[in-house]
């Protein structure tokens, strides 16, 4: 494995002998170093020594991260996680059996010295266990093919003979459901046990003769299938307690007592007549056992314990007990013996391994281990430039990427820019290597290229050692082209005259494009109209937030009101259904993530040559989806991939290539299929290619005689067949492979949505490839919002050339002269007709139109020997045509078909079409197909529509686009489900597919609070550049063209996608004129800005908003920045106009707009009010004040909990993260500003950025941050000591401090912000500082952390009550220091209430 060349790296470096020596001596170590290493230098330590290991750290998110980090290393089984519990004894709700099962699972772990990494939580360890030696987490263990009492696993659970088992799992917290019912319930039927442990994320069947288990068997839970062997199972409690006779009875003897004065006991009491399982019951804990013990007390001798920063995880553990503790309050239930306190939590009694920052002090440090960022993010010349260093450096250089598609593309980067490489891959790697060789695998001096998913990367000097993962480019992109989907390709186009989306201004119509010149600029702007007339102008700029209105079929969107609540109710309720849809579906995707699914070894020499009997020459896309394909299947995860490509460009080569490659690791094959039809084609080509190299291919289908099909699923179960191809007959539960290792689905959207559901409980541990030209919008939405992998194969085989439309009215003639051209060329003709009982009738129209044709029937009403006969007579070419239903819809390949003659096809879906399109032109003959609907009828707009788009898309590979357009014609109601119908016509689909990938992306990162945002977008980014920016009518005449052209500039989110972009316009129409190259260069500096997370780029004056004036409510508009109204009433009783425009505009643009709509015959009058909008917005109402207030709450705390963490020897960028993840942890929902931590010098500047300074005893330090509650702001400020300061220094903070009483005492109403400048000013120079304040005093605070009104020279508007302001005299000399003393408050009607609490006393350390 990778970590065990990485560990014999840092052995022979001897970077740590000082601490691992230590270790190995069995005794305790500290060592000092960074946190971004802390998961890799635990994994190398369980290298260099494996033992069993707890790691405690502070928060349940950092131990979710820090067990994702080592499982990288060291492999998901030999990681373990210890979670919190997400539920309390106090409250009579169930327990998450999957939760306590995997608790028990790490006790036991511990308990029995598992060599494994336990991870938990400071704060997961204070709920109590049951006393160690109780054998409560003991699991019950079984092996397949032995009897009981043979069974040590079995012994040790009490479990000798077949009666005892049930009692075990009832003991257990099992309930005997009769039927399956989630994790934690039993059936027994007869001498079979169906049991879903709550550790596995699938049921087992347990198969007994007498004491003597046969057989373990997985379960499809859905189906009841079983569907592969297991050598054995554990099956792990699914309560912390014993739920045996014995204890019941204790615990009723212990409750008698209290019972009789607490009514809540009394209840319990009652309950307990049932037995020990009821919700709630794990209040029981302190009545069943003499005493409780934690985590830590399982821990046995010679194991070790890890704790990361134990300060922190004791502020961790006192902040869970609390928590707790407060929860008890008024349940009359008592906290004692449920959880324990903080100092009673034990860590283990055995060896201890402390990871602390490199600069703490107040402690011992066995040794110190410097690390540097690798700081790759950004150019890619960033990336090569360091690389290129390290190797010449003679570093041991790794660099990670697990994707084999990345890992391709950066090998073939590195080889364009001179760097050696060598790939070194963990799933290649031989068993039976050499342990000595297998160490030395990594190279110095060249790029080590590996699989293994790196979390983070860093570089240790002492070591030699830099590992680089692919994460860490973030934004550098290798300058050879990427192949991800492009999701402008295939969102919805629109064009003036379609209903659009606004993502902040809701449903409009896009009335046309319009020149407005503003400050002396020309811009393009599309003109939306919304509601009772309303418009508004969006810059192009802007149009990466406006999408496509799509939804119900047929209906015409209902436009927002601007200037209400209208939209932001349709998006908080699609909101709301978008964070469900990705819990949902994050849920599966991770517990297949979690899962350890099977890893395929590499391509056996059979492989090698099944694939070079492949008669054609593979397409590039088709060479990228197989070697996607057998990436995955060689990783641990289990596979879920969609290969996407058109009818006939390959997509059963990849598949067949993926059963073969299961078989040569003796696992079995399912291939589902819509249709008999397909299934029986499947089958032949599967036969024919994989038979010769030994692969035993069967068939269920009506084409088989029972006694046939009987004989295919015996063999299937007895693992004699290795491929079984079918219907969905194969989701019966009567097929029970013998050991099934993947799972092929073709054309997943044919099939029904129960056998959706049997095939996602698939997903989550086999592997799983879906084959789709067309794929359903659903499939297709989870596959770009990352919840599936997908490969397009886009690229058509070599001499493969387009169908030829042909729709119109049903015509003898053409029909006649359709078919007789294709018989003349000797080729064949499928002629459809979806209606069984007018199939005479068809047969006589062909007869007529073509007399001498030989004519053939198939539906699925004949027999399947009547059909197989049918069938294999025009394949062998005794009949010319083919009168069918959509029987040969999916499927059927037959190179001599290359006339299509559809009946009736008004009546078909778009998609449907497209599949039977694709069943001709499958050679490199030009095919035909013609889509005839009856003379003289009135098609429906839907149907009209349909045909549009199946004549608009004939170009090769055109299915995906397809599929949307199909979605748009019959409404995306089936997008997600019909639940989210209404969701989706209320904010368009586009939007809500954004909303939907935000959802999901924040829902896997954790981070819940970026889905209440609206999808971020390249408009965000403000760039305010002169020079006129548009595409002139004369360079792209047509405004759909433009538009379209607008569309793909303002999605460019990269420098490169906007050199692609230019380079297309330039070679479409060469001569660009000056205007066009401006708006391509402003799209460069965006694209610029966004990969090096600028916001504002800005060489204009100061910024004026436009806000509203007449009647319109100015609070509300002021709420909302993205785009400011004005709504006023004209003078001649006109109705009411809104105009629109964006927020960052100069005074002399607003005074050219109000000029350019002079003319306008409603005559509007547009009204500059920022000012009147900024007074408005000092004013704070009771609710705002109260939100400062708490805001203001969690920054005092911080301050406390930061001058008690602080200490010389420690960097300024610590003692920051230190102070904004205290913040974030007890409440803060963000920060009202990056945080400055200023020592010494540094200080003397009023807004330094904290860095790598280290703090030294004898300098002050400046600590100025605040936190952001309910979206307002705090702020404060604080000099802190380290040791006793100097005499100037003392003189100086009494200067600030005096200055800033005095202005407090004299705030009040009426008074100016000037005035209180000039009195700080005046206090210190009093004092002999005169001059070296260097800012204005304070400043006003709310949702912004500066607003007005500012106490500054300048500002002589009097104070109001309602003001919220700062006082935060400095003072500041350059070389020496900085200090300053910052309180915030606001005005009240009788002077100034102060909100900060912290001390004005000088603080020293």
């Amino acid at each position: 494995m990778l970590i065990d060349s990485l560990t014999f790296t840092l052995e022979k470096s001897g970077c740590l002998d000082a601490f691992w020596g230590k270790l190995d001596a069995g005794e305790d170590g500290t060592l000092g170093v960074a946190s971004s290493a802390r998961p890799f230098l635990v994994a190398a330590r369980f290298a260099h020594r494996p033992q069993p290991t707890l790691v405690v750290v502070a928060g349940e998110d950092a131990a979710v991260a820090f067990s994702r980090s080592l499982a990288a290393y060291l492999g998901d089984e030999r990681v373990m996680r210890f979670p919190e519990r997400s539920d309390y004894p106090f409250v009579p709700k169930p327990s998450d059996p999957a939760q306590v099962a995997r608790r028990m699972e790490a006790v036991h772990a511990l308990a029995s010295g598992r060599e494994v990494v336990v991870v938990a939580s400071a704060r997961a360890l204070v709920r109590a266990l049951p006393p160690a030696g109780s054998d409560v987490h003991v699991p019950v263990a079984l092996s397949a093919g032995r009897e009981l009492a043979a069974m040590p696993g079995a012994q040790a659970a009490s479990v000798t003979e077949f009666e005892d088992f049930a009692h075990a799992l009832e003991e257990r917290g099992y309930r005997n459901t009769g039927e399956l019912d989630g994790p934690g319930t039993f059936a027994v039927r007869g001498g079979t046990i169906d049991v879903f442990p709550g550790n596995l994320v699938y049921p087992v069947r347990l198969d007994f003769f007498g004491d003597e288990l046969e057989e373990i068997r997985r379960i499809v839970p859905t189906t009841g299938q079983t569907i592969q062997a297991l050598p054995d199972v554990s099956i792990y409690p699914v309560v912390e307690f014993s739920c045996s006779k014995r204890g019941l009875a204790r615990a009723r003897q212990k409750l008698e007592r209290p019972a009789a004065t607490n009514p809540v006991l009394r209840d319990v009491l009652e309950k307990l007549a049932g037995g020990l399982r009821f919700d709630g019951s794990d209040m029981l804990l302190p009545y069943l056992y003499a005493t409780t013990s934690t985590l830590g007390d399982y821990v046995r001798p010679g194991a070790l314990s890890v704790l990361l920063e134990p300060r922190s995880l004791f502020d961790d553990m006192s902040h869970a007990y609390d928590d707790a503790a407060g929860r008890a309050k008024g349940s009359s239930i008592p906290v004692d013996g449920l959880y324990a306190e903080p100092g009673a939590v034990s860590f283990g009694e055995g060896q201890r391994a402390t990871y602390v920052s490199i600069m703490r002090v107040g402690g011992h440090v066995d040794d110190e281990l410097p690390v540097k960022r690798v700081e790759v993010a950004g150019h890619p010349d960033k990336l090569f430039g360091r690389l290129r260093s390290l190797v010449d450096t003679d570093y041991t250089v790794v660099f990670s990427a697990s994707n084999f598609r990345a890992r391709q593309d950066m090998k073939l980067a590195f080889v364009d820019h001179g760097l050696p490489i060598q790939e070194t891959l963990d799933a290649e790697e031989d068993a039976d290597e050499l342990e000595g060789i297998a160490k030395r695998r990594l190279r110095r001096g060249v790029v080590n290229v590996v699989d293994v998913d790196v979390p983070l990367g860093m570089i240790i000097p002492k070591a030699k050692l830099a590992i680089v993962s692919l994460s860490d480019t973030q934004g550098a992109s290798t300058s050879r082209p990427s192949r991800h989907v492009d999701i402008t390709e295939i969102t919805f186009p629109y064009q003036p005259g379609d209903y659009v989306v606004h993502a902040a201004h809701g449903v409009a119509y896009f009335k046309e494009l319009v020149r407005r010149d503003v400050d002396g600029t020309a811009r393009d702007y599309l003109l939306l109209e919304y509601s009772e007339g309303d418009k508004l102008y969006v810059p192009v700029e802007q149009l990466d937030r406006v999408t496509r209105y799509v939804g119900p079929e047929g209906a015409s969107p209902r436009l927002t009101r601007l200037n209400t609540a209208d939209w932001s109710r349709a998006l908080a309720k699609a909101r709301k259904a978008t964070k469900k849809l990705a819990f949902d579906l994050v849920d599966v995707y991770a517990r297949r993530a979690s899962v350890q699914g099977y890893r395929f070894g590499p391509d056996t020499a059979a492989q090698r040559e099944m694939e070079e009997a492949f008669p054609y020459q593979e397409t590039p896309d088709q060479l990228a989806a197989i070697a996607d394909v057998k990436a995955d299947m060689q990783s641990a995860k289990p596979m879920d991939r969609l290969v996407c490509g058109d009818v006939g460009f390959g997509k059963t080569e990849v598949a067949l290539r993926a059963a073969f490659k299961a078989t040569q690791d003796s696992k079995q094959v399912m291939v589902l299929c819509p249709t008999t039809i397909l299934a029986q084609q499947h089958y032949t080509n599967f036969k024919e290619r994989c038979e010769p190299f030994g692969v035993r291919v069967e068939v269920l289908s009506r084409f088989r005689t029972p006694a046939q099909q009987a004989a295919a699923l015996k063999g299937f179960q007895e693992g004699d067949v290795d491929v079984l191809v079918g219907t969905h007959r194969l989701l019966s539960r009567d097929v029970n492979p013998h050991d099934l290792g993947l799972v092929i689905i073709d054309e997943e959207q044919r099939f029904g949505v129960g056998h959706k559901e049997q095939m996602k409980n698939l997903r989550e541990s086999i592997d799983v490839l879906t084959l789709s030209a067309t794929p359903i919008p659903r499939t297709m939405q989870m596959s770009l919002s990352g919840v599936r992998d997908m490969s397009l194969i886009l690229t058509p085989p070599d001499e493969r050339r387009p169908v030829e439309v042909h729709v119109g009215e049903w015509d003898p003639d053409v029909v006649s002269g359709a078919i007789r051209r294709e018989l003349a060329r000797g080729g064949q003709v499928y002629y459809v007709s979806n209606r069984v009982r007018s199939m005479e009738e068809a047969v006589r129209r062909v007869t007529a139109a073509a007399g001498e044709a030989r004519v053939g029937v198939a539906h699925g009403q004949m027999s399947k020997e009547q059909l197989e006969r049918v069938m294999e007579d025009f394949s062998a070419g005794e009949l010319d045509v083919l009168v069918a239903t959509t029987i040969i819809e999916s499927g059927i390949d037959n190179p001599h078909t290359n006339t299509l003659i559809i009946e009736d096809s008004q009546r078909y879906g778009l998609a449907q079409m497209y599949q039977l399109k694709g069943r001709v032109g499958r050679s490199c003959t030009q095919a035909y197909a013609y889509f005839m609907f009856p003379e003289h009828m009135e098609l429906t707009e839907e149907a009209a529509a349909r045909l549009t788009a199946l004549n608009e898309h004939t170009d090769l590979g055109s299915g995906m686009r397809i599929a949307m357009r199909d979605l748009e014609i019959r409404g995306a109601g089936s997008l997600l489900g019909a639940e989210q119908s209404g969701n989706m016509s209320a904010v368009g689909f586009d939007l809500f597919a954004q909303m939907l990938n935000q959802a999901v992306s924040a829902t896997r990162e954790g981070d819940l609070k970026a889905m209440d945002a609206l999808p971020p977008a390249l408009s965000d980014i403000t760039v305010n550049v002169p020079g006129h920016t548009y595409l002139p009518e004369e360079y792209v005449p047509d405004a759909d063209e433009r538009v379209l052209w607008y569309r793909r500039i303002a999605s460019a989110a990269t420098e490169q996608a906007v050199e692609d972009v230019r380079a297309d316009l330039a070679d479409k129409r060469p001569d660009m004129p000056q205007a066009a190259k401006n708006l391509l260069e402003k799209a460069r500096i965006k694209a610029y800005a966004n990969e090096h997370h600028i916001k504002t780029v800005s060489v204009t004056a100061g910024k004026r908003g436009v806000g509203a004036a007449g009647g319109a409510p100015a609070g509300r508009l002021a709420a909302e920045p993205s785009a400011a109204r004005h709504v006023d009433q004209p003078s001649d009783g006109a109705e009411a106009i809104a105009l629109g425009i964006e927020d960052s505009m100069t005074l002399a643009g607003f005074r050219a707009l109000e000029a350019a709509f002079a003319e306008a015959p409603a005559r509007p009058q547009l009204r500059e009010t920022s000012d009147s909008i900024v007074n408005l917005r000092a004013v704070k109402d009771v609710q705002e004040i109260a939100r400062m207030k708490a805001a203001q709450v969690v920054t005092d705390a911080a301050f406390a909990h930061i001058v008690g963490y602080m200490r010389p020897g420690m960097t300024e960028r610590e003692v920051q993260i230190e102070l904004e993840d205290f913040m974030r942890r007890h409440g803060a929902e963000g920060l009202a500003f990056p945080s400055i931590v200023a020592a010494g010098a540094n200080g003397a500047s009023p807004h330094a950025i904290p860095g790598q300074t280290v703090l030294e005893a004898g300098q002050c330090v400046v600590l100025d941050f605040g936190a952001r509650a309910h979206g307002y702001c705090s702020d404060m400020t604080r000099t802190v000591f380290l040791g006793q300061p100097s005499q100037k220094m003392r003189d100086a903070y009494a200067a600030i401090r005096s200055a800033n009483e005095q202005v407090e005492a004299a705030l009040k109403p009426g008074v100016t912000g000037k005035a209180m400048h000039e009195l700080a000013e005046r206090a210190l120079a009093d004092a002999g500082f005169a001059g070296k304040m260097g800012h204005s005093l304070g400043h006003g605070v709310g949702i912004d952390i500066h607003e007005q009104p500012a106490l500054s020279p300048r500002n002589e508007q009097p104070l109001v009550p309602g003001n919220v302001v700062t006082v935060e005299p400095g003072i500041y000399l350059p070389g020496e220091f900085g200090m300053r003393l910052e309180d915030f408050g606001v005005i009240t009607p009788d002077g100034f209430e102060v909100f900060t609490r912290s001390t004005h006393d000088p603080v020293i350390l």
